[in-house]
């Protein structure tokens, strides 16, 4: 049985926050609480959460979290670049390559900075991947520097689209997609080239 897959959008921005849940041994994991924590607790009624996973620091994707902590008292897992810029507490540092387990099954990290230095993504199985602000459909995560958007393209070129193309990835805001439906549009873009000044919102199209 694969872990179970919970979405719900939050906060005036809106942002997706996930929940994962191991039904056989009832033990959840929480990733992003961004805002409305009695909603985003609902969704883990039943269940004991484990954990608290952040794929990076920004505002609205830790909104709620010091009630989360506070309610569920589970640990907060963050990348350590990410205190150093946006100052959030958290309990165990996470690295790219890590596994964690969230009941009897086990997540991966990967380690995809570019949006933010710190970002995580967390594979949970059956070739799902949750990315935060790493990629969107049609496109990569908002950058402020064209170094920041350097490093993204690495990012993208050395880990992201080395993944399968029937990976479905679940970003931050909107909705998911699949690795193989972005792959040509990704490609076309890298060949054409880009400015060396480029950055903030950018899409392959």
């Amino acid at each position: 049985m694969s872990l179970k897959l919970l979405q719900k959008t939050v906060g005036p921005w809106p942002m997706n926050t996930y929940v994962i849940i191991c039904e056989e041994s009832k033990s959840s994991a929480i990733i992003d609480p961004g805002a409305d924590a009695k909603d985003i607790l609902a969704m883990t009624e039943g269940t004991r959460v484990s954990k608290i996973l952040l794929t990076h620091a920004h505002r609205d994707h830790v909104g709620a979290l010091a009630e989360i902590k506070q309610t569920t008292k589970a640990p907060i897992f963050l990348h350590p670049d990410e205190k150093e810029m946006f100052n959030v507490r958290f309990d165990v540092s996470l690295r790219g390559g890590d596994t964690l387990k969230v009941g009897n099954h086990r997540v991966h990290t990967f380690h995809t900075p570019g949006h933010t230095p710190g970002m995580i993504c967390f594979d949970i199985g059956d070739s799902r991947i949750i990315v935060g602000d790493t990629l969107f459909v049609n496109g990569p995560g908002a950058t402020k520097t064209p170094r920041d958007f350097a490093i993204t393209m690495r990012t993208m070129t050395n880990i992201v689209f080395k993944w399968p193309d029937d990976t479905e990835f679940f970003p931050g805001h909107g909705p998911s997609g699949k690795i193989g439906d972005e792959r040509s549009a990704f490609e076309a873009f890298v060949k054409s080239g880009w400015a060396k000044d480029l950055c903030g919102d950018v899409t392959w199209m």
